[in-house]
């Protein structure tokens, strides 16, 4: 008779469960905190130079806060009445306005014109190139002293050419329009070359094919960049036109340096948000109270506009062609008709 040997035990009894080493544990840990860690200085730098900031303004914007006095009692929303209340406030807010609107389309249009430009065959291409990030290096103050000088009502340049032209000279630092027109030169000089660049780079990660494509097709340069062109750069106008209204509602060292005395004009007609933020609070008022409570308003107005702007764009950029409507097959037909 056979003798049943007892049964083996099986590997995994009597294992003792081995730890896991930190070495381990701390690869672990470096795969899921160390994205957070990367992007934590950023957050931390954006908390204290850009939230905090911002969160103080709203603190003193409800208290009668002066420049020698310091903070004073506590007024809640009336800093915000009487700001609304001022007409120089409304007076900015148009000068902001009007010269955004002058110096950004056009600004646009130049440099998308001036993208497509470089990104042709030409000679000598990085000259250019760096030619028209030029202006954009000169320093904001010594362009609006320039500037101010060419526009000048009696002895400037601009009123010298258009007089031997047989043009009456224009009253630059007297009337809105032409003061606005000024400005918006200004920044127009300063920014086209930046903006070109960055349609220029987009320009260049739009696939030859398409336009290879196009040229068989018999496409000519023009309609290559209406079809072809334009479309591919939707994402980049989105961002230009963006951070665009942010700089542009917030315009100060142009308008400040058109004339020697930097307060806006006799009857404050280029006068921005800005400028007369800083009048209220450096000014003789020296209010600081109610130039936070400007600071807050400027600050709803360029996130008002600038979300207007996003979605707008974005719906443009997303919209395609309408899809075509899928054709009935023939079986359904013959049971229709049947």
């Amino acid at each position: 008779m056979a003798v049943l040997s007892p049964p083996k035990p099986s590997s995994d009894e009597g294992r003792i469960p081995r730890r896991v080493a930190f070495s381990q544990k701390r690869g672990k840990w470096d795969v899921k905190l160390s994205p957070y860690l990367y992007i934590s200085p950023f957050f931390i730098l954006f908390a204290i130079t850009g939230l905090f900031p911002l969160l103080y303004t709203g603190y003193v914007s409800l208290f009668e806060w002066g420049l020698l006095k310091g903070k004073g009692d506590f007024v809640g929303l009336d800093n915000f009445t009487e700001v609304l209340n001022q007409p120089h406030f409304w007076k900015a807010l148009r000068n902001t306005f009007s010269i955004f609107l002058l110096s950004a389309v056009p600004q646009v249009v130049m440099a998308i014109t001036l993208a497509a430009i470089l990104s042709a065959n030409l000679r000598a291409k990085t000259f250019w190139r760096m030619g028209v990030l030029l202006p954009y290096v000169v320093a904001p103050v010594a362009v609006g002293l320039i500037f101010g000088k060419l526009f000048a009502d009696e002895s400037g340049l601009i009123n010298a050419i258009l007089t031997n032209i047989g043009i009456d000279p224009v009253r630059w630092h007297v009337d809105v329009l032409p003061s606005h027109f000024a400005i918006a030169t200004m920044v127009n000089f300063r920014w086209t070359g930046y903006n070109t660049l960055i349609f220029l780079a987009a320009m260049q990660a739009i696939p030859r094919e398409l336009y290879e494509a196009a040229i068989i097709d018999g496409a000519g340069r023009l309609r290559q960049f209406f079809s072809i062109t334009i479309p591919q750069l939707r994402p980049t106008l989105i961002f230009i036109i963006i951070t665009s209204t942010i700089g542009g509602l917030q315009i100060f060292d142009e308008p400040r340096m058109f004339n020697t005395t930097g307060d806006g004009g006799s009857s404050r007609q280029w006068m921005t948000l800005t400028m007369y933020l800083f009048d209220l609070g450096w000014g003789p008022q020296k209010s600081f109270g109610r130039a936070s409570a400007v600071a807050l308003l400027l600050f709803v107005i360029i996130v008002v506009i600038g979300m207007i702007n996003f979605l707008v764009t974005t719906k443009i950029a997303t919209s395609g062609p309408a899809k075509a409507k899928k054709p009935k097959s023939r079986n359904s037909t013959n049971r229709r008709t049947r």
